[in-house]
């Protein structure tokens, strides 16, 4: 059962990732359509645990949710998972975002609106000037998705990993708290 909610918006909610829900999250490793994303390495559950250092990502379940879903214990069948949002180093430096949809929810909008709903959670959690984000090159609707939700280009990592035959770029992205609460 997916955890506690930590944010909703009009259409997902956002939940703490629990052990239960490993077998769903995985599929970021072990899913040809997903594991290009940013070249995450296939692990098995053992090695996808939850951790509970507090340097760990806060690992947040994107979910979409019926009108009448109990928030405090909700049945399974309320609850659709489809997909992950990570906030990872927010501690100790600039947080990084990290996402991914099932490919059946791509380009619905989803995703714009989990990262959004992360990305309010973390200005509003945490005391950053900036949150970052990382897409390959060639990942036209990811880069699509942090361009429109007002991140710049800060960098490019050439040919920093071989993803699907070849070595592939690495777009580094930055957004700063003033341009996303608009106090420039």
């Amino acid at each position: 059962m997916p955890g506690a909610i930590v944010t909703s918006g009009e259409r997902v909610t956002l939940r703490t990732v629990e052990t239960e829900d490993i077998p769903f999250t995985q599929r970021a490793t072990t899913n040809p359509e997903l594991r290009h994303t940013l070249g995450n390495p296939l692990m098995n559950r053992e090695q996808h645990e939850i951790s509970d250092d507090r340097n760990a990502p806060d690992q947040l379940l994107v979910c979409l949710e019926s009108e009448d879903t109990d928030a405090v214990d909700p049945d399974e069948d309320d609850i659709t998972r489809i997909g992950q949002v990570t906030v990872a180093d927010a501690h100790y430096k600039r947080p990084e975002l990290g996402y991914w949809l099932v490919p059946d929810v791509h380009g619905e909008g989803y995703g714009k609106e989990s990262v959004s709903l992360a990305i309010d959670d973390a200005f509003r959690t945490h005391d950053t000037p900036a949150i970052g984000a990382a897409a390959f090159a060639f990942n036209d609707a990811s880069r699509g998705l942090l361009e429109s939700l007002g991140f710049v280009e800060e960098g490019r990592q050439r040919k920093l990993m071989y993803v699907d035959g070849a070595h592939r770029d690495l777009v580094r992205y930055g957004l700063l708290r003033e341009e996303w609460l608009g106090e420039e």
